[in-house]
């Protein structure tokens, strides 16, 4: 099961990938298993070297008690040391964005694909409009 953020490849460049862990408690994994989570609006910051997730929504669990989660907390993102430098000199130099692109299992674990991103224009979203256009009319002329 994948978690997709639709609008973060139609509003943002996506110039570079990186895999990160999710440090999460017992009931956010169950809520991401069942699917009720959003990525729309969140982003990644760097703080004192460390990686954090803000502004993921992800749903209370129903079968959870008192230890039931904050759904909107800062969640910490598990990447390289190396990693993290390479992405704040990035962030630092050309005013980048850290968007989440989807959230998936990986040998049963959580992981975030982050995307070091750029903010498109509104010319630039026009033209992205108009090639999915095109590509879905030239899909179905072909037949």
């Amino acid at each position: 099961m994948e978690i997709l953020n639709r609008k973060a490849r139609f509003n943002y460049f996506i110039l570079e990938e990186y895999e990160a862990g999710l440090e999460l408690k017992g009931t956010e994994i169950k809520s991401i298993r069942k699917g009720s989570v959003s990525l729309d609006d969140s982003y990644a910051r760097i703080k004192n070297g460390e990686v954090f997730l803000t502004n993921t929504y992800i749903a209370k669990y129903e079968e959870g008690n008192i230890f039931n989660h904050d759904e909107r907390r800062e969640r910490k993102l598990l990447l390289h040391k190396s990693e993290i430098r390479k992405i704040d000199k990035e962030i630092e130099l050309n005013h980048y964005t850290l968007i989440p692109l989807k959230i998936y299992f990986k040998k049963g674990k959580a992981k975030v694909l982050l995307g070091l991103c750029k903010g498109k224009k509104l010319y630039d979203k026009r033209e992205t409009i108009k090639k999915r256009d095109l590509d879905r009319e030239n899909r179905y002329n072909i037949n």
